[in-house]
């Protein structure tokens, strides 16, 4: 089932109506859907599409061939170009009398082993791309490569790509796509468990309980996500043993460089480069206090949930699940779930928020929204407000989100409002989420003021699902 990528299917099909040469950088993470999104793009098309292997640069010239001959249903051709310059220019050729699509998959494991396909490309693309009508895809998993060796100024392709598409995990609303069978709140906690990665939702089964679904894939030793993050790391580090200590430290409360420093026994150095590349892959975000540019107060946190739930839970309890204690285990997790859904909710509430401004309906026109944390001088204590934005230097928005089984009173909006206070913004608007509800208290101090938007989960579902 292919669900969502409506705007990157649209920016494809737009390139592809375009009738001239196009040349599209496609990537992103592992399992977040690439070659699916490429495979319902071109179904239908004239394309080419081949998937590089990780193996030397004969059998990947050699598939390629076969894909090229296949193309052209031709027994005249040659069965193994001689050169990956022979078959590309071959379907550059083709390409001048037709739209055709060459779909290239996995390109890294292509143009690691063989040096001079990039310099090849540009050779091509140089020479044809006024008679040809190729719209040629290189699409890739390691994030690292794609940036460095094919978006990178230096890079020989540099300055011939008039598209690239960075393609990220679903947000909550995709993600609930996949999830029909399950109540508002279970798909909270799906969406908590597993993130909007494609390949990660769909080892989700909505018609067992959130609980049957964490003992099946998070502890037991055989599922195929049990050992999924040490694995990728292995594929795009060369020492995961110490990028899942780091992981480890940051997913079990360690957010500060020297926090993190402390938890995994290295200096802080070291660890500002390890965390720098884990940043560069998106799985760990840095983040400043909200309008902070540069700041000593950065923190790190875990940007995939399924890495984040992964790392939180299941090395600590490696013992016990290898000896099949997943009821024991699942007790533990119970009981922190309230505590570690706070961060999921927050981020859902941010995704209604930027729904509710793309669709003009938004009190504030900000153009970005954060955490903020820093001093209260007056309090003389260290505080937090979950989501501001700005507008201009005199509007903003502040938001407080709660994901407890209580109804919001009052004091949470009055300490939202109090926390405002440290900001010099004359016009301010609050919105306060609750999973829940809010007291009549509440309701009413919110409609007395009359910018305070409060909103219960299921109408934030409600609205990100239309």
């Amino acid at each position: 089932m292919f669900i969502g990528r409506e705007r990157e299917l649209a920016s494809l099909n737009k390139l592809y109506d375009s009738g001239k040469f196009e040349f599209v950088v496609l990537y992103g993470r592992r399992r977040v859907g690439k070659t699916a999104l490429i495979n319902h793009f071109i179904d239908g098309k004239d394309a080419i599409y081949f998937m590089g292997v990780e193996s030397n640069e004969r059998q990947n010239l050699d598939n390629f061939s076969k894909s090229v001959i296949e193309y052209t249903n031709s027994i005249e051709m040659e069965t193994t170009f001689s050169s990956f310059q022979s078959a590309l220019e071959t379907v550059f050729r083709l390409s001048e009398g037709k739209r055709i699509i060459l779909a290239i998959d996995e390109y890294p494991y292509i143009a690691r082993a063989s040096k001079s396909l990039a310099s090849t490309l540009q050779l091509l693309i140089d020479r044809f791309k006024d008679s040809s009508r190729m719209m040629l895809i290189l699409c890739g998993s390691s994030m690292s490569y794609m940036e460095d060796h094919v978006l990178a100024y230096k890079a020989p392709l540099y300055g011939r790509r008039t598209a690239q598409i960075k393609l990220l995990p679903f947000d909550f609303g995709d993600a609930c796509r996949y999830l029909k069978h399950y109540s508002p709140e279970e798909k909270a906690l799906a969406y908590g468990i597993m993130g909007g990665t494609p390949q990660y939702l769909m080892q989700i089964d909505d018609r067992l309980s959130i609980e049957e679904n964490i003992k099946g894939i998070y502890l037991d030793p055989v599922s195929a996500i049990f050992e999924e993050p040490i694995n990728l790391l292995k594929q795009e580090v060369r020492e995961p043993g110490l990028y899942t200590a780091i992981i480890t430290a940051i997913a079990s409360g360690a957010s500060r460089m020297s926090e993190i420093s402390t938890k995994v026994g290295e200096n802080t150095n070291v660890c500002a480069t390890y965390l720098k590349n884990l940043v560069e892959l998106d799985l760990i975000q840095k983040e400043t206090p909200y309008g902070e540019k540069a700041s000593k107060k950065s923190i790190y946190s875990i940007n995939d949930n399924m890495f984040r739930f992964w790392y939180r839970f299941v090395p600590e309890n490696a013992s016990l699940i290898a000896r099949g204690a997943a009821d024991l285990v699942y007790g533990r997790i119970a009981a922190q779930l309230p505590n570690y859904m706070g961060k999921v909710f927050e981020e859902i509430c941010k995704q209604y928020l930027w729904k509710l401004l793309l669709k003009g309906e938004s009190p504030v026109d900000f153009a970005s929204i954060g955490r903020w944390w820093g001093s209260d001088p007056v309090r003389k204590c260290q505080v937090e407000i979950d989501i501001m934005g700005e507008q201009d230097n005199d509007t903003a928005v502040f938001a407080e989100c709660k994901w407890t089984n209580e109804k919001v009173d009052l004091n949470v909006l009055e300490t939202l409002i109090e926390r405002s206070g440290l900001f010099a913004y004359k016009d301010k608007h609050y919105f306060v989420f609750s999973k829940t509800g809010f007291t009549k208290g509440c309701m009413d101090k919110a409609a007395t003021l009359g910018n305070v938007g409060h909103v219960a989960y299921e109408e934030i579902l409600d609205y990100i699902m239309k």
